[in-house]
């Protein structure tokens, strides 16, 4: 059997390209590409949706098309309530600096997050204190961005069910090549893109921890991301009393949670939240974040009837909404929507890509 279309990876974006193929009534498979014990970098990410406390010097293409995204969201989130919460909020990030160094360095990204137009507003210690109490007593300084989150493993779960109901094949298989039975194949497959395609797809590890709040209630209910004494850190909370602390990035392809970065992580996180020193340590998590040399995804056609949608580095969940109707629209009409023009893999490949 020939498949209009084979999306190699079943990861979030893997997925919500097929999901979205499915909907235009092509006939999809899924190869589940992620051999074990590797999880899919979905599967480990904290799920934080930033378009704004992510934008970064240099990368204002990029942060266009993370604003983009962050507008579909809302109703994406809509589509896929029959098949599950996502754990979609709202509540907006707290950007805090513990130190005056800190909060010098953290003011920079500001005013440049300014210049671009985000929605982003300056908070001094009393009120970043009056929004969350549990921050530390001494915190310098910070803003709030409008920034949201979703929960990436029930997003998957979600995606899953809304591409069964449409007759999406998963199969669980390690491809080799690209020569399967399909009129276009997708390499959605992460930093596994790299071996099929030959792009520039490297993993970058990301080591994170996941906590649980004493009596099921995290103590703080917006997204902090902050600076203490300059180590970064990210504190997300759940509905269900888990809060995500993450993460390290290490140039590094093992898969080996080390004691070192536990610390750190906990370290910079108690200091910005005392409270969590009774929070439960649930699990660490080690994961690889696919990315390229300049930090930005890979969407478009390769060579043929191959297309890739890789590369997203730590905006994966995020993205998956513009990316998977972009891809679907590319294989549908064989033409890329102007809004990832400035992403193909002819940037690394000019020899094959159009």
């Amino acid at each position: 059997m020939t498949d209009d279309v084979a999306v190699v990876g079943g990861g979030v974006i893997g997925l919500a390209i097929a999901w979205r193929c499915a909907q235009r009534g092509m006939s999809v498979t899924v190869y589940d590409h992620q051999p074990a014990p590797e999880q899919p970098a979905s599967q480990v990410a904290a799920g934080m949706l930033g378009p704004v406390s992510e934008a970064y010097f240099g990368e204002t293409e990029l942060t266009a098309l993370l604003v983009a995204a962050a507008g579909r969201w809302p109703a994406f989130v809509a589509e896929l309530a029959p098949y599950g919460d996502v754990g979609y909020r709202t509540d907006g990030t707290l950007l805090v600096a513990l130190t005056g160094d800190d909060h010098a360095a953290a003011a920079r990204l500001w005013s440049y997050q300014e210049v671009l137009g985000l929605p982003i507003t300056r908070l001094d210690p009393g009120e970043l204190r009056q929004r969350e109490p549990a921050l530390h007593p001494r915190v310098r300084g910070g803003a709030l961005a409008g920034d949201h989150q979703a929960d990436p493993r029930r997003l998957l779960a979600a995606l899953r069910a809304a591409g069964q109901d449409h007759r999406v094949r998963v199969v669980e298989r390690r491809v080799a090549d690209l020569d399967l039975p399909a009129g276009t194949v997708v390499v959605a497959a992460g930093c596994g893109s790299a071996e099929l395609t030959g792009l520039p797809v490297r993993p970058v590890k990301g080591q994170l921890l996941r906590l649980r709040a004493p009596g099921g209630v995290p103590g703080f209910r917006h997204v902090i991301r902050g600076w203490a004494d300059r180590r970064p850190v990210y504190l997300v909370p759940r509905a269900d009393g888990e809060v995500v602390v993450g993460a390290t990035e290490e140039e590094r392809t093992d898969r080996v949670p080390t004691a070192g970065a536990v610390l750190e992580l906990l370290r910079a996180a108690t200091d910005l939240v005392p409270e969590l020193t009774e929070y439960a340590l649930a699990e660490v998590c080690v994961g690889h974040r696919p990315g390229t040399p300049d930090n930005a995804p890979i969407l478009g056609r390769l060579a043929g009837g191959v297309v890739v949608a890789t590369g997203h580095y730590r905006h994966g969940v995020l993205l998956a909404p513009v990316t998977a109707d972009a891809i679907a629209e590319l294989v549908a009409t064989g033409q890329p929507p102007e809004l990832i023009a400035r992403f193909t893999p002819a940037r690394f490949a000019p020899a094959g890509a159009s």
